[in-house]
């Protein structure tokens, strides 16, 4: 039986980068930048040469990139990052508390 700490860091280890930060690296290339920096090239597969922006992933080659690129889990991922962003703006207006600015006749 494997500990709690032991199962969270292997949940820690394979965490990806969230939707929002990825839209935001796409909107913004200094935000990327910055991430990228954050990283040593030598830890990195391939050196940090061969990255996937949208599904914020390392690969080790060319080849494997455009192999993640035709693959399920890439598409999935664009698909997931064209979908508008959940906002509380959103979520008031699903239950019914937005602004009413009708007549007050």
């Amino acid at each position: 039986m494997t500990s709690h700490a032991a199962r969270r860091m292997v949940k820690t280890k394979r965490h990806k980068r969230g939707l929002d930060q990825v839209k935001e690296d796409l909107k913004n290339p200094r935000h990327l930048a910055q991430h990228k920096e954050s990283k040593a090239a030598e830890d990195l597969p391939g050196l940090g040469a061969h990255y996937c922006i949208q599904c914020a992933k390392y690969f080790s080659d060319a080849h494997n990139l455009s192999e993640h690129r035709r693959g399920k889990a890439h598409k999935r991922r664009i698909r997931d990052l064209k979908e508008e962003s959940h906002t509380q703006k959103l979520a008031e207006a699903a239950v019914g508390l937005g602004t009413d600015n009708g007549n007050k006749g």
